[in-house]
This record gives structure tokens, sequence and C-alpha cells, in this order.
């Protein structure tokens, strides 16, 4: 084989965790959001997916004593504490700035000041950046299904 099991493992979590953010998005707001395949944020967290879809590989194949499997576990908990921490609060910081921004604008606007530079105009900064603990839930349930679906579906050789 090519590429091992728990890397194929995150990989296929990976792109579709991404994928499957698309009917969700339409199912939620009634639009289709293909930029969704490659933006942060959202349900499933696609980040939380990959992890826990190579540790559970790396259990499967080698036994939740194993260091490989120590290793992974530590760096999958690390991953979906930033992903519901750090990347969230800065999420909403950035949502905090952007209104901010919108806020000031409105108030040159009224205040007619001319030589006043009008903000918006700068890109709005990225504000779905982390994931709510539910998103989290479910990208690791995700990258559970997606890693014991694959190793269900054909024997591996013993060079795998």
């Amino acid at each position: 084989m090519i590429i091992s099991y728990p890397i194929f493992s995150a990989l296929m979590a990976t792109i579709l965790a991404q994928v499957i953010k698309i009917p969700l998005n339409y199912i939620k707001t009634n639009k289709w959001n293909f930029k969704l395949v490659f933006s942060t944020g959202g349900m499933p967290s696609s980040h939380t997916a990959t992890v826990v879809a190579l540790t559970t590989a790396i259990g499967i194949l080698e036994g939740i004593h194993s260091n490989d499997f120590a290793i992974s576990f530590i760096l999958t908990v690390v991953v979906m504490h930033d992903a519901t921490g750090v990347r969230r609060q800065a999420g909403e910081h950035a949502e905090l700035l952007n209104q901010l921004v919108q806020d000031f604008n409105g108030l040159l606007e009224i205040l007619k000041h001319p030589n006043t530079k009008n903000y918006e105009t700068k890109e709005k900064l990225k504000e779905l950046l982390g994931h709510k603990p539910l998103e989290v839930f479910f990208g690791a349930l995700f990258g559970i299904m997606v890693a014991v679906f694959l190793f269900s579906l054909y024997p591996f050789p013993e060079d795998f």
C-alpha cells in the first residue's frame, strides 16, 4: 500500500468533514456556499475529525497502550482544546473588531469629516476561526466513524 491506514484515515476525515460542511450549511442558511470547503470553523470541526481519525487508526492498529497512540492522543486533546478555546476567542475578537470598524465608519459619516479615511475599505477580519464545543464533538465522532469505516472496508496486508 502506498499510504498508511492512519494517514489515509486522517486525510479522508479532513476531506469529508470539509465537504459535508456545504450541505449542513445549506440546511441552516438555505444557501450553497462552496467556499466552506477551504475555510476553518463550522460544523463539523475538520481539524478535530483529522486528529481523532489519526488517533483512532493508531489505536486500532497498535493498541491504546502504545507510545504512538499516547502521543497522538495528547496532540488530539491539544487540537480540540485549541479549536474551542484560542481559535474561537480569536474569531469572537474579529467579529467585535469588524463591528467597531463599521460603527466608526457610521460615526464618520454622521460627522461628515472629509479628511478621515474610511477603514471599511480594508478587508474584514475572518470571524469563523474556532468552534463551538458541539462542532468539536461532532468532528470527533466523525473522525472515529471514518477511521472505523475505513478499517472495516478491507483486510490490510501485514506491511500496511
